[in-house]
Formats: structure tokens, sequence, C-alpha cells
């Protein structure tokens, strides 16, 4: 299969997913519509006993959960929200067959990574479109375009090769970052760096534009103020442009967004930008959203509120170890994970891309096959010495918890109340989630446990 765009389309990543699966004869080991609400071990013949939603009942010696880092949405929960109306659809499940929306007033409540991507193209069939924006977030230019056969010939040359450097690059994507200081250089240098990286597009170009940009305020400011001075250039309206400028948290420290046209879209006549942090949504009426200032009709809601991200689709299944300790409860405080892979008191449970690994922090598909790998092979050793389980122990959680913590607090991601940290979640636990270390120094520190017997894990016979 060849790709056809650098950002592939989801009819594309779908034919691709099916394109695998036939390849290596795959489907004979998934059930699709079956959801996975309980897994309980069992300290007698150490077996996970997996129940699904159709009373289903299955045992296994081992649990890998692969539930995603991003697959449990938000649900919105605003007064009035029956008594709508009008239609409504959330980004994270749009229907396959399509929405049209020519000729509507909408309103598009959110403005992060699918709510940026979604606008533009709304806003093209709406009569009129609203968007909600609680807080702005930074986006550079996607620049999407085909892939030339060129191009295409000549990474397929070198494919292994390039697959190789992905796997040992910090965010899994082998692009070359920048080794000056950001704060240091001069104006004219910087600008030639940045705009060059801008006319590039796509995010990894522009958080690599140097070495210091996540850990150094002074070069996030510089790269932070471009990106602002680029808003302002793009929208028409001033005070549209400073509501559309972040300005309570570092760029890159929640998710640098992705676009084609987004900052453009406000010249249109017919889109509206209502910010909530000034005027806040009161209720959802039958014909629209009330906020404090006005009523804003619409026969349509877009709801792009996000996702309960990292530990949530883990903690919607009713997972208990051992004596029966769930691990809602012992992730109370926040998660605690060795190696985002295991959690001591759950033998033979793997999260794949789990908190305090590096999952979200880089390349999804280079984090996720590292992971794969390693529990694959970890698996293995245990069969091939005839031992039953592998347990992370308390120590080498704990240790590695105040790892994933203090590599953190030496860059600026805590400064921001992004979903990195749980913020976005009412009551969740305010706890830095991914491993910001890289993820070459993570695959090493991986490997380093494998080759000397999986330290850190108690294997029992």
């Amino acid at each position: 299969m060849t790709w056809r765009e650098r950002y592939a389309t989801q009819p594309e990543i779908l034919d691709y997913a099916n394109h695998v699966a036939d390849r290596f004869g795959l489907r004979d080991g998934i059930q699709l519509s079956t959801r996975v609400v309980a897994a309980v071990f069992s300290d007698d013949d150490e077996r996970w006993t997996i129940e699904t939603d159709t009373g289903e009942r299955w045992r296994a010696p081992q649990l890998v959960m692969a539930s995603g880092c991003l697959s449990l949405r938000k649900q919105p929960d605003f007064p009035g929200l029956d008594t709508f109306a009008g239609d409504r659809y959330t980004t994270s499940a749009w229907p396959s067959e399509g929405v049209d929306l020519t000729g509507r007033r909408v309103a598009v409540i959110g403005t992060g990574s699918s709510a940026i991507q979604a606008i533009p193209l709304i806003a093209e069939q709406a009569e009129h479109l609203t968007v909600f924006q609680r807080t702005a977030n930074f986006s550079v230019p996607a620049n999407n375009a085909p892939l030339g056969e060129e191009l295409v010939r000549d990474l397929k040359a070198a494919y292994p090769a390039y697959r190789e450097r992905a796997r040992h690059t910090f965010f899994g994507v082998p692009v070359s970052p920048g080794g000056d200081a950001g704060a240091a250089v001069d104006e004219a240098s910087f600008r030639q760096t940045l705009d060059a990286r801008w006319a590039k597009g796509g995010a990894a170009a522009m958080m690599t534009a140097y070495a210091d940009v996540l850990t150094d305020a002074a070069s996030n400011d510089r790269v932070a103020d471009y990106l602002r001075e680029r808003i302002r250039e793009i929208v028409d309206d001033p005070e549209t442009a400073e509501l559309l400028c972040p300005d309570d948290h570092p760029v890159g420290t929640k998710r640098l967004c992705v676009d084609t046209g987004y900052y453009a879209t406000y010249n249109r006549e017919n889109v509206t930008l209502v910010g909530l942090r000034r005027t806040p949504i009161v209720e959802i009426t039958p014909t629209g959203v009330r906020t404090t200032e006005a009523h804003h009709a619409c026969d349509a809601i877009v709801f792009a509120i996000g996702f309960d991200a990292m530990t949530g689709a883990l903690l919607d299944v009713d997972i208990r170890g051992r004596g029966g300790v769930s691990l809602r409860d012992a992730w109370a405080a926040g998660p605690r994970s060795y190696l985002g892979l295991a959690v001591a008191g759950f033998p033979n449970l793997w999260t794949i891309t789990g908190p305090g690994s590096p999952s979200v922090l880089t390349n999804m598909m280079v984090a996720i096959e590292q992971h794969v790998e390693w529990v694959a092979d970890c698996i293995a050793h245990l069969r091939e010495r005839g031992l039953r389980s592998a347990e992370a122990t308390p120590e080498a959680q704990a240790d590695w918890v105040r790892h994933v913590a203090e590599v953190g607090d030496t860059t600026l991601y805590p400064r921001a109340s992004s979903w990195y940290v749980g913020a976005n979640v009412p009551d969740k636990p305010r706890v830095f989630l991914p491993y910001i270390g890289g993820l070459h120094v993570y695959r090493a520190r991986c490997d380093e446990i494998a080759r000397a017997g999986y330290t850190g894990f108690a294997l029992r016979p």
C-alpha cells in the first residue's frame, strides 16, 4: 500500500487497517463490537478472567490492555442539554456516513485538535458557525500535500534505515532538532529558522527548532511570541486575533495542533468566535446555546471537548488484581506504574503506552511498537523458563514514578493545565502522566532491564 498524502485522511487510514488485517490474517483473532467491562486476577491459579458486555467470559494467563490513550471521550454535561431540539455530534464519534451541514446554523464547543481540524470545513458548509472557545491553543500549518512519486520512491528505498532512525529519536520522528539555545540566537537567525519551520509545517518541525524550547522559558517565550505574531498577521479583526492568541501556557505544553486554514476561517463573515473565559456557557436551550452575555441560536451542536486521557480507558474497565484490589483504588491519588507497562499488585497485566511511558509525547505508532515488542519478548521469556507470572515490585514502581515526576519537573509541561496532567477532567488527580525523557532514552532503559533478566519484576515459577 502506498500513502497518498502527507497527512492521511480517515478513509485511507481505514484502508490501511484493513490491508494489515488481511495481509497478516488477523481477522480470526479479533472480536469487534464487544466491550470488556471487567478483568479479575485469580490468586489461586494466577490467571485473568475477562468479562464482556455480552456476558462472555474468557480466561487467560496474560492481559494486555491496548485500549488507547485517547479513546474514552468526555461526555457533555451542560445544563439543559437534553432539551436541545437540533442535532448533536461529537468530533471523536463522527458518523461514518458523513454529515451535511449545508445552510445550517452550527455551534462548535471546543477548540482543541479535532475542533481546529473540523472548524474550517464546517465553516465552508454552514450558513453561520459560532465557535465557543474556553482555551486558545497554539496551532501551526499542516501544509498537507500529495506525496510525489519521487518522494515515495526515495522513502521506500531507504525505509528500513528511516524506520530505525525513528526508533532512536526523542519524539519517534526522524526530524533533526536544532542544537542552539533559542533564547541566545540573534533575531535574524531566529526568524529565518522559524519561518522555514512554519513553511515546512507540522508540530514536530516547530517544536524541534531549538533544543531548549520545552525546558527554557525564555526560549519558549520567543517561539510563542512568533506564533502569536503569525495569528495576528492572519486574522483581520484585532479583537478576534487576540482572543485566539494563547496566553496561559508555554507553547507545546498543551498539544500543539496542526491545521489547514484554521485562523483564516475567522475572517469569514459567517463565523463568530465566543470567548468562554469572559462569557461562559450558562445552559443549552431548545434552540441554541446561552452564555452569560447572549443567546446563540443554532440548528446543530458539535462537541469537541476531548478525552479522559491516558488513564480513562483503563479505569473504565473494572480491573482487579491480587486480593481483589481494584486498579481504580490503586490509582486513586494518580497512576502508579513501572515503565508505564506494569503495575505492582497486578501480575501479567500490561498497559500499552500507559501512564509513565513516552506515549502521547511521541510518534504513537513507534511507541506502541516498542511496547508490543517488549511485552512479547517478556512473555516469551516467561514461557521459555517455565515462569508463571511477572509483577512489578513496589520498590521499582516507586522509583520509576519518582523518576517520571523529576524529569517532568525539568520541563515547562507542569506549567500548563492540560490533559497531560488530567486538568480537563473534574476531580482527576493532577499528575504529569507521560514520560518526557525521550523515546530513545526510554527504549534504552527498557532494553537494559530486559537484558538484566527483567529487573524490577518479581518472576514467579
